[in-house]
């Protein structure tokens, strides 16, 4: 028989998947480490079973103990399992901009969660830096895991997720992305990647808001960049000691909104339902695709899943609430909720009864009809059987051409859904658009009816 003795012997050896969609204007080719394959969904699944094993080896905790936490969710989903397989109790501080769900988890979990305020100095009585501090100086036999300064979280990635990349993309990676908050995943992962080729190149996505891209570039910490941002799992008001700037070669700041948008993208483009950071370390990816060329290998790790998320970025009233989503569809988000995608078309030396049998096996109701690859006309149902009634026999065999109406109109794909009406009527029932990879597209009366 082939099981593991508990949940946390699943941490580890996550899958690589290709960007596909989304990356079709890179030249290189990038993966997505794929970090919510963990059993808490994120990859802080790792350094939180390290920091445990450490702290046990070291005797900072103990049997019965307590394990305390300052955490925006993920660590401490991975420090609950650890807490319930090993019989800990756990006590989780965390911010008020974070998920409800992720709250939810930790309390589903065990653990006990108290929500401080975000817009606090780190060194506030309120901050759930403080908080959690205090907690572990009043309680016996409790331990302050302390992310963002306990050094086994860095070396939990160079003794893991960094061989891991190695081995998966044997030894091609050129280019390491990761969205930096405690900074563990990039230092660890950096730093060992580095080792094994000093040219890879380690680049980290912040957010505006946030201290780290101007004291990487000026070595000046500055308040002044310190301000309020929706993002969640990246950018940080302290230097925490986890973060080794010199394996660092750059960072990226991305918007609230960008981050939140490239999410979305992922799950509907690609089918990857991931996190906010990483809809944030995809974006800088785009942002930086000029810096990379075809023979790179581009490294994404993700950091949690969308589940997370579902009341925030995957709710639209959230998303328009905060200017993050055009209140109104446009044609491109019309084509990205069609199920079939497929462009069916005839040839004008078709003959009718091929288109009909088209239309049959296709079960639609109308055909753009080409010359080579050129547009040069359309064919509806009502023609189609008009000529077919008219002379079953013999006007099956004529040509497509000799029977087709104008070409269906061509719109933008970024026309909103409000003028798109003035396109159809009894006579034009479907519209065609351009995707920005060159791919037509058909919407029909029908399409719309769907999307709406």
């Amino acid at each position: 028989m082939e099981f593991c003795n508990n949940i946390l012997q699943t941490i580890g050896n996550t899958p690589m998947v290709k960007l596909n969609r989304i990356a079709g204007g890179i030249p290189a080719t990038v993966l997505i480490k794929m970090e919510t394959f963990n059993p808490g969904h994120s990859i802080k699944d790792r350094m939180a079973i390290k920091m445990v094993d450490d702290a046990e080896q070291r005797g900072d905790l103990k049997p019965g103990g307590t394990i305390i936490e300052c955490t925006s969710g993920n660590t401490g989903m991975g420090l609950a399992l650890a807490a319930t397989v090993r019989g800990y109790k756990c006590i989780f501080t965390t911010t008020d901009k974070q998920s409800k769900e992720k709250i939810d988890l930790l309390k589903a979990l065990g653990g006990e969660v108290i929500v401080c305020p975000t817009n606090v100095e780190a060194d506030d009585p309120r901050s759930y830096y403080s908080v959690a501090k205090r907690l572990s100086t009043e309680i016996p036999n409790s331990y302050w895991c302390n992310q963002y300064d306990n050094l086994s979280n860095r070396a939990a990635h160079y003794e893991s997720t960094g061989p891991e990349i190695w081995k998966q993309t044997g030894g091609k990676v050129t280019h390491l992305i990761v969205g930096v908050g405690t900074g563990g995943t990039i230092s660890g992962t950096g730093r060992y990647l580095k080792e094994q080729n000093p040219d890879v190149q380690v680049w980290g996505i912040d957010t505006y808001g946030s201290v780290f891209k101007k004291y990487h570039e000026t070595g000046e910490f500055d308040p002044n960049e310190i301000y309020p941002y929706i993002t969640e799992g990246i950018g940080e008001d302290i230097l925490p000691e986890n973060v080794d700037f010199s394996v660092i070669d750059h960072f990226e700041k991305v918007s609230d909104k960008d981050g939140a948008v490239m999410a979305r993208r992922l799950a509907r483009e690609e089918g990857l339902l991931l996190g906010y950071s990483a809809g944030s370390a995809v974006a800088g990816l785009i942002q930086l695709k000029d810096k990379l060329k075809e023979s790179d290998v581009v490294v994404v790790v993700i950091h949690d899943h969308g589940s997370r998320y579902v009341g925030k970025i995957f709710n639209d009233d959230w998303m328009r609430e905060r200017g993050f989503l055009d209140t109104e569809l446009r044609v491109k988000d019309l084509i990205t909720a069609k199920k079939d995608k497929s462009f069916i078309s005839v040839q004008t030396e078709d003959s009718v009864r091929a288109a009909f049998h088209l239309m049959k096996t296709h079960n639609i109701s109308q055909l753009p009809v080409l010359q080579g690859e050129e547009l040069v006309g359309s064919l509806t149902e009502n023609v189609v059987l008009s000529s077919l009634l008219e002379n079953p026999i013999q006007n099956s065999e004529k040509t497509v051409g000799s029977i087709m109406g104008p070409s269906f109109p061509e719109v933008g794909n970024d026309l909103p859904f409000s003028k798109l009406s003035r396109y159809f009527s009894n006579t034009v029932p479907a519209v065609l658009s351009k995707d920005p990879a060159g791919q037509w597209h058909i919407l029909t009366q029908f399409d719309v009816i769907q999307a709406i």
